[in-house]
Order: structure tokens, then sequence, then C-alpha cells
């Protein structure tokens, strides 16, 4: 089958069922009814709290081939995947599928537990480190599923991916469930993206290192939700949650792009009161955050709200009056945590609210903006943010292709070169993002606009940006280092990226070395 952004499909992909090829961003109907929620039973005077996580599973009824589900908060200083999949492996179980929204370097023992069989399927949003690593090698005997945040949502509330049991690192919890990320010794900020496994999961098993008095207050998600609360050591090391996402862009040339980026908001004439928009975690998009910021205060405008994975400097946009409000998934270090427990008007949503596409309406349709990243860009400028050159990869969809898709203005920022390998191609190895949804690519020889986006192109030259064509950009980067190495790839499918909507927008091969 070829695809609505022309790669072809296999019609039959070994331990990957009901193959939809994409059409068109907006191109897939919603199935009429979500799948129910599962009812549950305290009598007065029952207690949730169990001793360890092995008897956790023994009261949940786990069997081997079921899917289990843990949520990325702590990004690499997550504790508890590794805890419970150790624990799964030596009580015995066998081909359980683990839903995990994002996989970093921590979680390297996650690649043992598929090659000796204790897992048995895998599905995450993003991927960096010896998991993917073992991946791209053909190491596993099934293909992963690549979501977007979004979409992982959606299959979820679908019972597309069927959870059995969620397992909830959580900062603190009661004894019957309450629980947060904002309190205890190991706070890690909102915790959006486990919501909605509470809410649809057969079983709710939280983890905490902080047991607090009952009730507890904020509470994510409350006791109606939870069926268990185990206390451990520790859920998570919050020195983990920077990791690779947030840093100060101090580069003159990212600077520049991140100036440029501002620049084309303005340009497009978004720039104005009540004005929204959500910048990455790279350094570009937060230096790109920090001009438009003195736009704002030139012009003595105020925005709606900023959005996603929320850092610090947004945190003190909310309380300098720039934003009248944070819809916060994910908190990327300890000022937005601060913020997140104590501003009111700084509040945690499920990704859901975030990006499905699917519900009767989230929170990325009313975006005037978003500034994203890309690891290659082609001529129709589809994106593509899961592969390295060599066809290895190195990270995954996130909230990319969510936010190109609902935002008014997606501006895709990078370098033309990285490492001495071009950034434009003919065609990108992994379509993440497709063009359809991309409005700009800003680089510093200059800014090439969507041809569909006429309007865009005038107003960005009568602001005196420099524009470029697509095809002009490719070829002058061409020319000065050549036509880029093609990777080889083995015919062996190692993952399948879906598009929000669950239909395959591409798949990946096994890269040979």
């Amino acid at each position: 089958m070829v695809n609505g952004v022309g790669r072809t499909i296999p019609d039959v992909i070994k331990g990957y069922k009901n193959i939809i090829p994409y059409t068109t961003p907006h191109g897939r109907d919603p199935d009429p009814l979500k799948t129910g929620t599962y009812a549950g039973k305290l009598l007065p005077g029952g207690d949730k709290l169990l001793p360890d996580i092995e008897t956790a599973i023994r009261e949940c009824r786990l069997e081997d081939g079921m899917t289990i589900s843990f949520h990325h908060h702590f990004r690499n200083g997550d504790r508890v995947a590794n805890m419970v999949l150790q624990t799964a492996a030596r009580m015995g179980f066998r081909g359980l599928r683990v839903a995990l929204s994002s996989i970093f370097p921590v979680h390297a023992p996650l690649v043992d537990h598929i090659v000796d069989g204790t897992v048995g399927g895998l599905s995450c949003n993003y991927m960096l480190g010896p998991v993917a690593e073992a991946m791209s090698a053909g190491r596993f005997p099934f293909p992963v599923i690549f979501r977007t945040h979004g979409g992982r949502d959606r299959a979820i509330e679908t019972g597309e991916e069927k959870i059995d049991i969620a397992f909830i690192a959580a900062s603190a919890a009661d004894s019957s469930g309450n629980f947060n990320g904002v309190t205890g010794p190991s706070a890690c900020g909102s915790l959006g993206y486990c919501l909605t496994d509470c809410r649809y999961a057969r079983k709710v098993v939280v983890l905490t290192d902080h047991l607090a008095p009952y009730p507890l207050i904020p509470a994510s998600a409350d006791e109606t939700l939870v069926d268990y609360v185990v206390q451990v050591d520790q859920v998570g090391d919050p020195a983990g949650i920077t990791t690779g996402a947030v840093k100060e862009e101090k580069d003159p040339l990212r600077l520049k792009l991140a100036r440029w980026a501002a620049d084309v908001i303005e340009a497009a004439g978004l720039l104005k009161e009540g004005v929204s928009f959500q910048t990455g975690t790279g350094g570009a998009s937060l230096a790109a955050a920090r001009f438009l910021r003195e736009k704002m205060k030139t012009a003595d405008i105020s925005g709606s709200f900023g959005m996603g994975g929320i850092t610090g400097q947004m945190a003190a946009l909310l309380e300098e009056g720039y934003f009248k409000a944070l819809l916060d998934t994910q908190s990327f270090d300890q000022a937005a945590i601060n913020s997140l427990r104590s501003n009111p008007r700084h509040q945690e949503i499920s990704a859901g609210r975030y990006a499905n596409p699917h519900n009767k309406g989230c929170a990325v349709n009313r975006l005037d903006a978003m500034i994203l990243s890309a690891i290659e860009v082609d001529t129709d400028f589809n994106v593509n943010v899961h592969t390295a050159s060599d066809g290895r990869v190195m990270g995954g969809s996130g909230g990319h292709a969510d936010t190109a898709a609902g935002s008014r203005l997606a501006v895709v920022v990078a370098p033309s070169v990285r490492k001495n390998i071009p950034i434009v191609i003919d065609r990108v190895l992994t379509v993440t993002t497709p063009g359809a949804t991309v409005d700009c690519l800003v680089t510093e020889r200059g800014i090439a606009v969507n041809p569909r986006r006429g309007d865009l192109k005038e107003s960005l030259k009568a602001f005196g940006l420099p524009l470029i064509e697509i095809e002009d950009l490719k070829r002058k980067i061409e020319e000065e280092i050549g036509l880029p190495q093609k990777p080889a790839f083995s015919d062996k499918v190692v993952a399948v990226v879906e598009y929000r909507d669950g239909t395959v927008i591409d798949t990946i091969r096994g890269a040979l070395a």
C-alpha cells in the first residue's frame, strides 16, 4: 500500500494488526464510542495499601501476554518501570506487552527482558538509549509501535491499546490512592501522561516513596480510579528529568534561528493580545520563547496560554503576566514543578486534553504557533524526528505531529547542516510529521515557506525576512558539503510509526552497520 505521504506500507507486518494507511492529517474519523471503564469495590474499613510490588502483581491477577503501562514523567530518572519488570521477570511471566509513554537510557534493562521473553510487545512515543540501539539493530522479535502523545491517549480510550495494569509513579499518595507529582521528596511535576491510563486500565497500582495522610491535596487523580498503593524506597530521581531536555542556548547560530522564528510569528500577524504558543525544550526553542517575551513586552500584550512540557522560563512568563495560564502535561525543571504546585493558573492536563485528535476538542487546536525541531526535512516539508542519518532510532514524535496538526502556524527550526550532514534532503528516512501540517523551515541560510502557505510567504517578505525556496536551500547545501550517504537497511520492520489518528504513516527497518 502507498499511503498519503508516498510511503509504501507492507500489506502485513508480523506482530502488528489492523494496518490502516495514513491519508491526510484529519482523514480518519473517530470511532463513535470509547472503550468502557472498569468498576471496583472497597468495603468500609478496606485497605488498598500493599507491602510490595509482587503482592500487587498477584492481587491484580497479571497473566502472560497482558499489557502493563508506565509513564515517563521522571524521564531518565525513572525507577518504577525497571522495578516492576524485574519483579515480573523473577515471578516467571512471559510475553508481557509494555506501554511506556517514553523510553530513556535508564530503561536499558528492558532490552534483556525482551530478549529473554519476559516482554513480548512494546509501544512508546519516544525512544532514546540502549533500547533504541537494540531495536534498530533488529534484536527484538516484534515491531515496536511508535505513537504521538495524543495518539497514545486516543489508542487507550478506543481500546486499541488495552491496558490490564497501569503502574503509576507518584511523588506522593495516601493509602486510598489519591496521588500527585508536586509534593514529596521526589516531586516531578505534572502527571499528565498517566491520567488516561488511570481511567481506562483494568487495574491501577500507585507506587510512591512518600505516603501522606488522607486526604492528599492536591490530587492528580483520586481514589475512585486506584486499586492498590505500594510504598517503595524511591520512585524516581528528579535530577533525571532535565537529562537531554532543557538547556540554555548560547550558540550564536542557533540564537539567530531562534530570533528569526520569533520574527516569523510576529510577521504572520499572530503576536497580538491573547496569543498562544508552545515551544520545545531544546536550546533554540527556549531562546525563541525569550525573544517572544521581548516582543510581547515591547508591544505591551499578554498571551492567553502557553502549553506543553513546561520549563521555568515558561513559568516566569506566567508570573510576569505574559501568559494568563499554563497548560502542563509534563514539567521539565524544578522551577516548573514549584510553579505547578503554587500557582492555580498553572494547570496540569492529561495527554488527552492536550492532543487527542478523537475527542470533543483538544488544546493543540487552540495554539496560534508552535516551534518544532527536526533531524531531517524533505522538499515536501515532511519532518523526521525518529531516525538519525544512519537510520538508527534516536527519538520519536512525542507531541511533534500533534502540535503541527493543531496549531495555526507550525515553525520548524534547524541548522541547515548538522555534523556535516545536510538537514534538507529529497526524502526523509522516516516521516514523523507530514509536510501538509508544516508551514515553514527556518535555517541560517534563509526561511523556506511551504508552497501551500502563499499568504505566509507574502507576510514574511513584507517583514523583510530572508526567504529561500526549499529546493534552492537543498541545492546550496549539497554544493557545499556534497550528497549525503544513504544508509543500508535490512528487510525486517523493527518499528511501526503511527500518525496521531492511528493510521500508519511510516515503518522503520533495521539499520545495517
